[in-house]
């Protein structure tokens, strides 16, 4: 019964929506069409495929055959490494179970190989049809179906079918929380508070207006450098990302370095804020941000951090500021931003006109902006096995809560966007490609990334699926002044987030720029652990002298109110 009422409760809220109904939500017909015409357009081709996987399974049978023999052959077919789904023992120990698993990725793997081998199709349509082809041979995993995971199976007879019960509530729960569609909870949200156990780095909100609060972080020595850092995060997400814990916070770091740290909280706007546009987001947030700051510090200029799309911004408004001829900034480190986006990763799929048409029909359902949970949603697309499937399995199949993770708390935290602001960022920088081609204007000037003179240092990560290095990369080559670039390891957040505590991953370093992120990684040296002493060198060399540490609450600007601030607590 209370399957049938979720069932039907999400049902009738579809309904409420029609365009969720549409045969073709991703958009991925016409090019799907392509591509199936150009393989049968090649009987051949397809021919030899079909018996390369005829022959594979006739090795798979032969195989299972030898091992019910009482022989151990070696598997036919292997799950890629880092993936998980297969981790539960039975997956290989149980005869049934492994050949389900290898039957699996053997057709999978062939159905992927078979797409990523047409030649002949547009690039960005056969990409569409691939990502489209993986998202869905990941859904049909046996994982993720009760009666083929033995783990889920196990959980469901030690418990006596309570494991099921519990997994409809937690559905039912998701179900609820999502206001009729299914919002996949990925952690025990109730544990973290933002203020208390999560954002907890003492500071004040010494500045407001409508897009941003800045917040300026408490001195932890007795002395800081002169010249103080203003760090612009991505206002898709909220600014904690960089001071989860104590023991993994950037913020609290910086300031044991000796730098007087500013961080702009991004609004998280309503309809009212529907109209505000990049030009806003980049006069009330990076100028008014940078022009507060050297006010309470009392200094000609800062420097300056952009994350992600913040980084997006922050190089747009540093040539909107090198064509004014005015120059507060002193340099500007980029973690994980793109200025070129021809290389932009699987986020390109999603900026299609069809995509944007249906963006902006939700935002305008939505009172002019867009929702936190759609940008959530499609980050999540991009890893589904690890942020969609593996909560479902966990979830509902085996009936058990989401562990606490304040990562994915903070993932889960979106923030809204206005129509005005995020329309124009999708087309411009994703369709248009209009910063790296120096066809962007802002205010009526045209920016050209070329006359931008400061120094810069530019983080990539190199498993970072959002904005891979080699889009990074070429971002980096369009800046006029001197450029340092670092790749990280692993990817979006925790090549950025890496503190040097944790002695985690590695990274890379290399002098100069070489035309291709090939040749410089070819000349580039390993050095283990977090990026972050390489550039904190780098960054106090550029911090002028020492001065006695500042008070926030002793500044020119009087306070507005303790950090975290306000804007951060907002919930979408």
């Amino acid at each position: 019964m209370a399957a049938q009422g979720a069932i039907a409760e999400m049902a009738l809220k579809s309904a409420e929506r029609p365009a969720a109904l549409t045969p073709d939500p991703f958009h991925v017909g016409p090019a799907l069409g392509e591509v199936m015409s150009r393989i049968a357009a090649q009987p051949d081709k397809l021919m030899r495929a079909q018996a390369d996987l005829f022959s594979r399974y006739m090795d798979l049978w032969q195989s299972a055959a030898r091992r019910m023999a009482g022989e151990t052959p070696a598997p036919v077919a292997e799950p890629a490494r880092g993936d998980k789904r297969f981790a539960d023992p039975d997956w290989s120990a149980n005869p049934v179970f492994d050949v389900i698993k290898q039957s699996y990725l053997l057709t999978s793997n062939w159905l992927n190989g078979l797409v990523a081998g047409v030649e002949g199709v547009d690039p960005m349509d056969k990409r569409r049809v691939e990502f489209f082809m993986k998202m869905l041979t990941d859904a049909f995993a046996p994982t993720n179906f009760l009666a083929s995971n033995p783990a889920a199976l196990k959980e469901l007879a030690a418990t006596g079918g309570e494991s099921l019960v519990r997994g409809m509530e937690n559905f039912m729960a998701d179900l609820e929380r999502g206001g009729g569609q299914l919002s996949i909870a990925q952690t025990d949200y109730d544990l973290f508070k933002i203020g208390e156990n999560v954002a907890t780095a003492p500071g004040k909100v010494v500045f407001r207006n409508d897009i941003i609060e800045l917040l300026q972080f408490s001195p932890t020595t007795e002395t800081v450098f002169e010249i103080p850092l203003v760090i612009f995060p991505p206002w898709i997400n909220k600014y904690y990302i960089l001071d989860l814990r104590p023991e993994n916070s950037m913020i609290r770091w910086l300031t044991s370095q000796g730098i007087t740290v500013f961080v702009a909280s991004w609004v998280n706007p309503d309809a009212r804020l529907a109209e505000k546009s990049f030009e806003d987001y980049m006069r009330e947030g990076i100028y008014a941000g940078v022009a507060a700051a050297m006010e309470q510090c009392g200094t000609s200029s800062v420097n300056t951090v952009g994350y992600c799309i913040g980084g997006t911004l922050l190089s747009s408004a540093l040539a909107h500021m090198a064509a004014k001829k005015v120059n507060p900034i002193a340099s500007a480190t980029f973690f994980a931003a793109q200025q070129d986006f021809s290389e932009a990763g699987d986020l390109l799929l999603f900026t299609s006109e069809d995509w944007l048409k249906d963006l902006e029909q939700k935002m305008d359902e939505g009172g002019g902006v867009l929702s936190g949970q759609t940008m959530a949603d499609t980050f999540n697309a991009l890893r589904a096995n690890d942020l969609i499937w593996s909560f479902f399995v966990n979830n509902y199949l085996l009936g058990k809560e989401p562990k606490p993770f304040d990562l994915l708390f903070w993932n889960s935290d979106q923030t809204r966007m206005p129509k005005r602001l995020h329309l124009f960022y999708l087309r411009k920088f994703y369709g248009e490609n209009a910063l790296a081609k120096g066809e962007l204007e802002l205010d009526g000037i045209r920016l050209n990334l070329r006359d931008v003179k400061v120094p810069i240092y530019v983080q990539s990560s190199k498993e970072d699926h959002i904005a891979p290095a080699r889009s990074v990369y070429k971002g980096a080559r369009l800046f006029g002044g001197p450029v340092t670039f670092t790749m990280a390891g692993s990817g979006h957040i925790a090549g950025v987030v890496n503190h040097p505590d944790a002695k985690k991953y590695q990274h890379w370093t290399c002098q100069g720029l070489p035309e291709t992120i090939e040749q410089w990684q070819g000349q580039a040296v390993e050095h283990p652990g977090s990026w972050w002493p390489h550039w904190i060198e780098w960054l106090k060399a550029r911090s002028g002298r020492q001065v006695p540490a500042r008070d926030p609450a002793r500044g020119t600007l009087e306070p507005l109110g303790d950090a975290p601030g306000e804007y951060v607590k907002v919930k979408s």
